[in-house]
């Protein structure tokens, strides 16, 4: 069993060791050390990664991942193919020193987080998450309201600004149960390591965590989402936080420039500009309605005795050509074959009701020609096409089955 090294000692980034093992499994290189202060991923935390140097040789190996196997064993993946050389030799080991502090920052922001919503509100974590970008936390709740949120977020940041004692403590389960930590760990231990804010949260738990609170640097919620069995919160920590508050900074700065308003007035032209779009649509769509009943007006005094009105329109859309096949449809006895070019070419075939022919059955044999997907019923069918120029072809075909 490999000796835990972070547990004692989150600070630790360096340190020696023997190696146990070094092998080859699905073309990855593993190595199996006696002691090691690389965490690897487990309890919603992700793993350390850094470097191996070894005594013999002084070279230098990237350690690109760390896991752990279901007994127990830490698997340093490392990046070489050469595992001979490594084997029963010693290594030096060294953590990348800002992914540990970034990892702590966000895992003790996480206890505090916790601690916070269910001290305030009785809301229980059931599980978190951390990765790359960003945290989350899910709540056992049926409702979380927005006050809520920033009362969390306050009393964490609070906290985190208090700048309290962070300590790893050692007890039994029922030495624990009795401690009052927040939450006990199913899996049988001997011992179990808590983690203890001091006067706020003593939690179980195995991950790396900062010394002080106020190490964690700050905390900003980001998402809240619901979820089948509750409430997923997003959050970041310390550095994490400050990148992303600039980052949306930077965002709001261009988006307040485009509108030549104040970053805080960006909601406000935004809403203006989509009211202003929605208008723009209904007008577009009332023009295309009278350009559609003008156009089917003369094509159906043209149309004399015969039934079958067929038309390809390189220069308009789906939405066009389904309002014309309305059109034509409800105004006269006729059969409407209508297609469209432009980027998302399309077909639609109609007939006014009580007419004899299958639309969709019609359909069904154009797109076999035309290699899009659609359907409908007997009286109007729609279907898109992979190329436009075999439409005028496919319509001239089926105007030829129209009874």
């Amino acid at each position: 069993m490999t000796e835990r090294l972070y547990y004692n000692n989150s600070f630790l980034l360096n340190f020696t060791a023997a190696v146990l093992d070094a092998r080859v499994e699905d073309g990855r290189a593993i190595v199996v050390l006696d002691r090691t202060a690389f965490y690897p991923t487990s309890g919603g935390q992700i793993f350390d990664t850094g470097w191996m140097e070894l005594e013999k040789d002084a070279r230098k190996l990237r350690v690109s991942e760390v896991g752990e196997t279901e007994e127990g064993v830490i698997q340093h993946y490392v990046d070489t193919s050469d595992v001979e050389t490594l084997k029963d030799g010693r290594v030096r080991g060294f953590i990348d020193v800002e992914r540990r502090r970034d990892h702590m920052q966000q895992h003790t922001g996480q206890h505090v987080l916790s601690s916070a919503f269910e001290s305030l509100f009785e809301m229980k974590t059931v599980s978190f998450h951390m990765g790359a970008e960003s945290c989350t936390i899910d709540l056992d709740t049926k409702a979380l309201a927005p006050e809520q949120v920033k009362k969390a977020e306050a009393v964490a940041n609070e906290v985190i600004a208090e700048d309290r004692p962070v300590e790893i403590k050692y007890a039994t389960v029922d030495e624990a149960r009795a401690m009052g930590v927040r939450k006990i760990p199913p899996a049988e231990r001997e011992k179990l390591r808590l983690i203890d804010i001091k006067d706020f949260d003593l939690n179980a738990c195995g991950g790396t965590h900062v010394r002080a609170t106020g190490q964690i640097g700050g905390l900003l919620i980001r998402k809240i989402a619901k979820e089948k069995q509750g409430f997923r919160v997003e959050f970041v920590c310390g550095g994490r936080a400050v990148n992303t508050a600039r980052r949306d900074f930077e965002t709001l700065t261009d988006a307040a420039t485009l509108f030549s308003s104040h970053i805080y007035d960006v909601p406000v032209q935004v809403r203006k500009l989509i009211e202003e779009n929605k208008a723009g649509t209904k007008r577009e769509h009332k023009l295309l309605e009278e350009v559609a009943s003008l156009t089917a007006d003369v094509m159906l005094a043209q149309l004399g005795d015969k039934k079958v009105v067929r038309q390809f329109y390189t220069d308009r859309d789906m939405t066009f050509i389904k309002l014309l096949a309305q059109r034509l449809t409800r105004q006269g006895s006729v059969v409407a074959l209508l297609g469209c070019g432009g980027t998302q070419p399309a077909v639609i075939f109609a007939q006014t009701s009580g007419l004899p022919n299958d639309m969709g059955g019609l359909m069904k044999e154009a797109l076999v020609e035309l290699g899009g997907r659609g359907g409908g019923n007997k009286d109007m069918a729609q279907g898109g096409a992979t190329d436009a120029s075999k439409i005028e072809a496919v319509l001239e075909k089926i105007a030829g089955r129209i009874a």
